[in-house]
């Protein structure tokens, strides 16, 4: 963890006795609601605003674990020239099965097949992020013999775990706009699919595969085909989500075989099922990006730049917390603003962002005392908490979103002296962990529906026009 150069530290304590001697009686219904104001506000009620420092970081790979599983939204697709963020390329791997394994496989007779006419290898698509009139590109290709992939594994979104080479088709050239597109194809009606045509060869070694081995066990089939990989091309602007759970994902093989001396066509697919791998690899690549520009230095930021996992944080320091004095707070609520840029209405903000604190005397990152707490579904109480963005307006009059985090519980707690003033962290994870104590049992929680879509451009704690603030409504005792 990084920490502010001596000539911030010193700006900091002047910006301090700036905020603090801007507090003023509260005589006005705010923001915040008028039930938040006692009815004594002329007397002792206060509000007043405690500046922040803000620093931006990338997350290391070792600081975020987040895995993808058969149920989670995969995405495939790439992000060129992201002027604030970089780069992203999205790669699918996964495992298509036999839907029926017996001997002999569902196929007709070896002896009886005339020829294949085509092999399709077919995606589930459900959502899009970015410009969806911008084209992208993927190619196919078969994971290595050798590769170590495992259906009872989950495996880490920012890591490549897997090596493939054999192209199993051509670069696959679409625009994810007429994703949405209705077909009609042999024995069926769909819509909201990817289809990539695969390479005859591939097909031909489906049909000639031996079908009292092969396609006698999972275990057998995955030997002789390990899977696929749905690599991205090198441009685009945006990443396409796709359901492997979904009956639309497939590969679906179409022949044409003797049946009672005459020639007919046939289906068959395989499917993705409760033995079938899946992984999903996101690669951020930040050079040349705003980003790149302020992080990783000791200079406080006035922009802060959150992406989606695998992402970035900011660290935010509140100097002035800890001289608080003793009183009843009625409202402590961290304040941000997004400072929007001109692709923000193509690169959408994440569907929630989040803040915990660090906890400097165990080392530990910790859900913020009092204030995030679990309900009796077993769910984090993130719109209470302010994780959700709501509309508002910049100094322009542009729509942009803004949050609200609710700190009231754990600042009364500083106050008190119950609780030590930490810093935090403002992020916008996939899983999260609670963690309240030293001592308590450490459980995830997922907090985006999503990984990988989504990023703002937030001001930071010395933005000219939008800072990012910690305002304390509070009565004196």
């Amino acid at each position: 963890m990084k920490y502010p150069s001596p000539v911030v530290r010193l700006l900091s304590v002047f910006a301090l006795v700036a905020a603090l001697a801007s507090c003023q009686k509260v005589n006005l219904a705010t923001e915040l609601g008028g039930d938040l104001i006692p009815a004594v506000d002329n007397i002792n009620t206060f509000d007043t605003f405690l500046t922040v420092q803000t620093y931006n970081y990338p997350f290391a790979a070792t600081q975020d674990s987040s895995r993808s599983v058969s149920t989670d939204i995969h995405y495939v697709g790439s992000v060129s020239n992201d002027p604030l963020f970089g780069q992203t390329k999205a790669t699918l791997f996964l495992q298509l099965l036999p839907t029926t394994l017996k001997k002999p496989f569902g196929f007709s007779s070896p002896n009886d097949i005339i020829a294949l006419d085509s092999v399709v290898l077919v995606l589930s698509h459900r959502n899009y992020w970015g410009d969806t009139t911008q084209q992208q590109q993927v190619q196919v290709f078969e994971l290595g013999r050798n590769t170590d992939f495992r259906s009872d594994s989950a495996y880490q979104i920012n890591s490549n775990n897997f090596t493939y080479s054999n192209a199993l088709s051509g670069v696959k050239t679409f625009l994810p706009l007429n994703l949405n597109d209705s077909l009609t194809l042999f024995r069926e009606k769909a819509a909201n699919q990817l289809r990539i045509r695969l390479d005859n060869s591939f097909g031909d070694r489906l049909l000639r595969f031996d079908s009292t081995t092969v396609y006698g066990t999972d275990s057998a089939f995955n030997a002789n085909f390990k899977g696929f990989a749905v690599v991205p091309g090198t441009t685009g602007s945006g990443l396409a989500g796709f359901s492997l759970s979904d009956t639309n994902t497939k590969l679906a093989v179409y022949y044409r075989y003797t049946k009672s001396g005459a020639a007919d066509t046939a289906v068959t697919y395989f499917r993705f099922g409760t033995n079938a791998a899946n992984a999903n690899y996101i690669q951020r690549n930040y050079g040349g990006s705003e980003l790149a520009q302020v992080s990783g230095d000791q200079v406080a930021d006035p922009l802060v730049y959150i992406q989606n996992a695998p992402g970035t944080y900011t660290r935010v320091v509140v100097p002035g917390l800890a001289g608080l004095a003793n009183s009843v707070v009625h409202r402590a609520e961290l304040q941000v603003e997004q400072v929007p840029d001109p692709l923000s209405g193509k690169y959408t903000s994440p569907t929630y962002l989040y803040l915990d604190a660090f906890d400097a005397a165990a080392n530990v990152y910790r859900t913020i005392p009092f204030d995030v707490t679990i309900g009796s579904s077993n769910v984090l109480n993130f719109a209470n908490f302010g994780s959700i963005g709501f509309a508002g307006t910049d100094p322009a009059g542009s729509t942009i979103r803004k949050w609200g985090f609710d700190l009231s519980r754990y600042v009364q707690h500083v106050v008190n002296k119950t609780l030590p003033a930490y810093e935090f962290r403002l992020y916008s994870p996939f899983i999260t962990r609670t963690n309240y104590s030293n001592t308590t049992t450490v459980s995830s929680f997922q907090v985006n529906p999503t990984y990988a879509a989504g990023r703002v451009r937030v001001g930071g704690g010395n933005h000219p026009t939008q800072p990012m603030r910690l305002r304390v409504i509070y009565s004196r005792l």
